[in-house]
C-alpha cells in the first residue's frame, strides 16, 4: 500500500484547507498495537459520527496491516451511532492472506459497545479483459458555479441552523451538475450528478485517496432517496440513517482531482431507500462503484 499517512510530513498541508487538513488528521489513527488502532471525531459535530469518517477511518486501519495490495472492496454496516465526545477502538482481524488477494474484518467500538463493522478484501495489481459504462455527457467543472456561489444562492432562505452548517468549510469541495439544489423544495426524480474533489492537495498514498473518497461518498446518497418525496436532510420528523455501505475500487485515481459522482435510487421501501452510485474520473473512466441502503423513517 505504500507509506501510511503518519509519515506525511506537517509541512505538506500548504494549499489545503482547514478541514482537508483536519481530515487527514482523522485519518491518522494512533496505533495501539496488535490490531488495535484509536480514532478522533471532529469536536464540532452533530449528535452521532458522520458515516463517511467511520468508512474512512475503518479504511486505513484495514490497508496499515495490508502489504503490496491495494483495497478492492468494502462492505460494512452501521450498527449504532456513534458518540463524537469519544474515541473510535477499530480492531483489524486478519481474516486471510492468500497469493493475489488478502481479506480483513474491521469492528469499530465505543465503551464496548460495536458500533460499526467492515469486511475489506485486497489484491495485488493484476492484468485481465476490461469495460465499462460510459460517463454522461455533462458540463465540464470548470463551467458549474463554484460550491460558494451556489450556495450564496439559495442560503438566505434556509433556517439559521440548516444555514451555518451549509456555509461551514468542507475537507470535499462539490459541484452540484443535477439539481443544482438539493435543498429546494418540491420533489424531484431521484437522480444526482455531481463534481466533487479534495479541497486541496492529497499525498501520493493510494490508501489515503481511497479513504477520501470514501468518506465522500457518504456525504449525499442518501439524499438521492430522499428526493422524489419532497424530503431533504432537514425534513422535521424525520428520522434518517445509513445502513450498511458497499464500495468497490475499479481503478487507480486521485480524490484532489475532480470525479464525477452519478447517484441514483431505484427503490425505496419498508422505510429503506436504496441507493448507488457510480464515480468516473475526469477523463472518463469508471473508478469505483457505490451502494447503500438507509433509513427514512416518520418520527412520532
Amino acid at each position: 500500500m505504500g507509506p501510511s499517512p503518519d509519515s506525511v510530513p506537517p509541512s505538506s498541508g500548504a494549499g489545503r484547507s482547514r478541514a482537508l487538513q483536519d481530515l487527514i488528521a482523522l485519518l491518522d489513527l494512533e496505533p495501539l498495537g496488535d490490531g488495535l488502532f484509536r480514532g478522533l471525531s471532529p469536536k464540532d459535530r452533530w449528535q452521532r459520527v458522520f458515516g463517511g469518517q467511520v468508512l474512512g477511518q475503518a479504511l486505513i486501519a484495514a490497508a496499515r496491516t495490508v502489504e503490496g495490495r491495494g483495497c478492492h472492496s468494502l462492505h460494512a454496516y452501521f450498527l449504532n451511532p456513534g458518540d463524537p465526545r469519544m474515541p473510535i477502538l477499530y480492531r483489524v482481524e486478519n481474516s486471510r492472506d492468500g497469493g493475489s488477494f488478502s481479506a480483513r474484518r474491521v469492528t469499530a467500538s465505543q465503551d464496548k459497545r460495536t458500533i460499526f463493522t467492515m469486511s475489506a478484501s485486497f489484491q495485488k495489481a493484476e492484468q485481465g479483459p476490461e469495460h465499462q459504462t460510459e460517463m454522461p455527457d455533462v458540463p465540464d467543472p470548470g463551467a458549474l458555479k463554484t460550491e460558494t456561489e451556489w450556495r450564496s444562492e439559495f442560503a438566505e432562505k434556509l433556517p439559521l441552523e440548516i444555514r451555518d452548517w451549509l456555509e461551514h468549510d468542507r475537507p470535499v469541495e462539490v459541484r452540484p451538475v443535477l439539481p443544482a439544489n438539493r435543498f429546494a423544495p418540491g420533489k424531484h426524480p431521484p437522480l444526482q450528478i455531481l463534481w466533487l474533489r479534495a479541497a486541496g492537495s492529497l499525498p501520493g498514498i493510494p490508501a489515503l485517496h481511497q479513504c477520501v473518497l470514501a468518506y465522500a461518498s457518504d456525504m449525499t446518497l442518501l439524499d438521492t432517496a430522499l428526493m422524489p418525496h419532497g424530503y431533504t436532510l432537514f425534513t422535521p420528523h424525520l428520522q434518517l440513517a445509513s445502513l450498511d455501505h458497499a464500495m468497490w475500487f475499479h481503478r487507480p485515481f486521485r480524490a484532489d482531482e475532480w470525479l464525477l459522482y452519478v447517484q441514483e435510487s431505484p427503490v425505496a421501501a419498508d422505510a429503506r431507500g436504496f441507493n448507488r452510485g457510480t464515480i468516473y474520473a475526469r477523463g472518463g473512466a469508471l473508478v469505483a462503484s457505490v451502494v447503500q441502503e438507509g433509513l427514512i423513517r416518520g418520527r412520532s
